[in-house]
């Protein structure tokens, strides 16, 4: 559901995904990932190499790269985000731009995994928080562990406050 919003919440920036190849497997997301994001292939290392490299020219070609750091969808479907793999945050390093968190806050609630079939999916009302810039001169002096650590706490942190009750 993530991806599909990403269009609704930049329907005026020209923005390109990057995710794992074994997105292609869905009938729907290979039609639209196929020609107009760039997926990496992971279990192949050259395939991956080039995948960074084209992510770097589309960015200097004003391109922005959209990416879910966490690289998998978890398998319980809960609420919790799983740790950062850190291809994002080198692609930031290495092309010198700013970070924007977006968090999901109840996307698992709504919209399964799609290989689950009979997951949950149900109407209702994405949240979404669009967080402040993280600069590209933060970018620039962070290494990316402490560029995964702060992004990580910025997007869990109304995830975990949703969960809390009323």
């Amino acid at each position: 559901l993530d991806i599909f919003l990403m269009y609704s919440l930049l329907p005026n920036h020209p923005f390109l995904f990057m995710g794992k190849s074994e997105i292609l497997k869905y009938p729907l997301m290979k039609t639209l990932f196929k020609r107009l994001n760039i997926p990496v292939f992971r279990n192949d290392r050259i395939k991956a190499a080039k995948s960074f490299i084209q992510a770097k020219k589309a960015l200097e070609n004003g391109w922005s790269i959209v990416i879910f750091p966490e690289g998998t969808i978890p398998d319980d479907n809960s609420p919790h985000m799983i740790p950062f793999k850190e291809g994002a945050f080198k692609l930031a390093k290495s092309a010198k731009v700013p970070l924007i968190p977006i968090s999901f806050t109840n996307n698992y609630k709504l919209f399964s995994d799609p290989e689950k079939i009979l997951g949950p999916a149900r109407p209702g009302i994405s949240h979404v928080h669009i967080h402040p810039c993280i600069s590209a001169e933060t970018v620039a002096t962070h290494s990316c562990e402490k560029l995964m650590q702060l992004a990580f706490e910025t997007i869990d942190r109304p995830i975990q406050a949703a969960l809390k009750p009323n």
